[in-house]
């Protein structure tokens, strides 16, 4: 149905009056007329009864007048929000970023954010895939490595590296490596090489992998490495951003490490004015500088 058409019979139904309505519409009752009339046709029904003090609505007019007035309704109250938004955060906002830092450092994070904009509604995007931000696959991501398209707007974060972790269990129980010799006496877990990851992180676990493992436990991602290393089940190859929610975690070999692995923040320039991406951004540095300090707290002990 015709946009203008609904409109204008909206007005004439809410008036009872051609040309009541004309003039709320600064239209001449004629033009009025002609909409309602073509309106009635394409529909094949009457939407009014005419009398002589006015307008009735008909049966069909009435359900017609219900959808309109629900239709107005919803058009001013998101007239409305658009105009509170400059104030406001709402909405749906597309992230995406690694399973591994997405599940184990992001997500654990973000009631912050909904305390702060509870109407906010995040999409959470898990991948190793790269999404196309200028194509709108996404509206804002985080990366483990500087995006290239020339027309975002990028922040680095921080930085990672990949290192080994144990469980105290599992090391009691095994006693840990001196060096990387021992290490072919335990079982690594760790992703393939094969599989989507930062090159560091490969590289670290091609060197490991080349001191003649037995007994290895490949996973496709972080979160299921540390879920592995939780369960005691041998030395696992983790970014290092998880001694802080995982504190029991032992670092093994600690002059063993990847090389540094830089975090992006990163957006497109059309966004550059979105409420939601500069919450999510304030959000994600305010948390970062936690994290430094708590880093810089726990070397200084």
């Amino acid at each position: 149905m015709d946009w203008d058409k609904l409109r204008i019979f909206h007005a004439v139904a809410d008036a009872g009056s051609l040309t009541h309505a004309g003039e709320v519409l600064n239209l001449s009752q004629s033009a009025v007329s002609r909409q309602i009339r073509a309106l009635e046709e394409s529909l094949n029904t009457p939407l009014f009864h005419r009398h002589a003090r006015g307008l009735i609505l008909t049966e069909q007019g009435e359900l017609l007048f219900d959808a309109t007035a629900a239709m107005s309704k919803r058009l001013e109250a998101a007239a409305a929000r658009i105009r509170d938004s400059e104030e406001e955060v709402f909405g749906e906002l597309r992230v995406t970023t690694t399973t591994g830092f997405g599940t184990l450092w992001l997500a654990p994070r973000l009631s912050a954010l909904f305390s702060k904009y509870p109407d906010l509604k995040i999409d959470l995007m898990l991948e190793e895939r790269v999404l196309d931000l200028p194509m709108r696959e996404a509206d804002v991501a985080i990366r483990m490595k500087e995006p290239s398209q020339a027309d975002l707007i990028r922040k680095r974060l921080m930085s990672v590296r990949m290192r080994l972790y144990a469980s105290p269990e599992y090391l009691e129980r095994l006693g840990p490596p001196k060096d990387l010799d021992e290490l072919s006496g335990h079982r690594l877990i760790c992703q393939n090489t094969s599989a989507a990851q930062v090159s560091a992180g490969a590289l670290l676990v091609q060197r490991l992998l080349s001191q003649d493992v037995h007994s290895t436990l490949t996973v496709n991602n972080y979160f299921g490495v540390l879920q592995a290393v939780l369960s005691h089940l041998g030395i696992g190859v983790l970014p290092d951003y998880l001694t802080e929610d995982f504190p029991d975690l032992v670092r093994v070999l600690p002059d063993i490490e990847s090389n540094e692995v830089p975090v992006f923040l990163a957006y497109p320039e059309e966004l550059r004015h979105s409420k939601r991406i500069a919450a999510f951004r304030d959000f994600v540095l305010e948390e970062i500088m936690a994290y430094r300090r708590s880093r810089r707290e726990e070397r200084a002990v």
